[in-house]
């Protein structure tokens, strides 16, 4: 009777420890949102092994509550200076960050007061090829990640499916010259990984061909950013 009494004790043990786990299991995979020190609140999409926002970066402050600069005004060249921290608007125009979210020099972007949501960070090259690979490879990946449709890319927005769901928009970028380039063209995304003193790889997405595009930029140029999650 001994023995019957342990042993359905400790079955009640296990079933209460496996529907703990249960609940807490379906609470992280139903989170689908993540929030950032500014409030601002981003859709999120887990592709394989990987947990992205669905949304650009809108933040103005590092996560630590540190205000990122801007220049005054928004077009002005930032040519020569050192280490540039900034983050803009498009064309200085607060109406397209709600759409495109905000462009961030490469030095803005990995600073270690972490640019991104705790629990989050800037991608590395090699996880920005991850996502590739996971999505069929650098040749179909980039229809994969675009927003499908017209209404924020140029036509003819070739190959655009949004099979992921990642939801890729073409926030163009801001040269460090103080000019705005090809929004509604092109979408450029950082990676925290650099190639020398003064370039750093980035990820890109055009509006007439669907690949996911590998190159090196200038660290004090604008481009969007897309968090993943830690």
């Amino acid at each position: 009777m001994k023995n019957i009494t342990t042993a359905k004790i400790h079955l009640l043990v296990i079933s209460v420890l496996f529907a703990f786990l249960a609940t807490s299991c379906k609470k992280a995979n139903d989170e689908t949102t993540v929030t950032d020190i500014d409030g601002n609140v981003y859709n999120i999409i887990t592709i394989e092994t990987q947990v992205w926002m669905v949304e650009n970066l809108r933040t103005i402050k590092f996560s630590n509550g540190d205000l990122i600069g801007t220049t005054d005004p928004p077009d002005k060249s930032i040519n020569g200076e050192i280490t540039p921290e900034y983050q803009w608007a498009y064309n200085g125009d607060e109406d397209n960050v709600d759409t495109y979210g905000r462009l961030y020099t490469w030095y803005a972007a990995i600073d270690n007061r972490n640019i991104c949501p705790t629990g989050w960070h800037v991608p590395s090259d090699d996880e920005w090829t991850t996502l590739a690979d996971n999505l069929g490879g650098l040749d179909i990946a980039g229809g994969k990640l675009k927003e499908p449709g017209t209404t924020h890319w140029k036509t003819p927005n070739a190959e655009a499916s949004n099979l992921s769901g990642f939801m890729a928009l073409p926030g163009g970028y801001r040269g460090f010259n103080g000019l705005y380039y090809d929004m509604s063209e092109w979408g450029n995304w950082w990676s925290s990984t650099a190639s020398d003193e003064t370039q750093a790889w980035l990820r890109w997405l055009y509006y007439d061909d669907g690949t996911l595009g590998r190159g090196l930029y200038g660290k004090e140029n604008g481009m969007s950013v897309r968090c993943l999650k830690d």
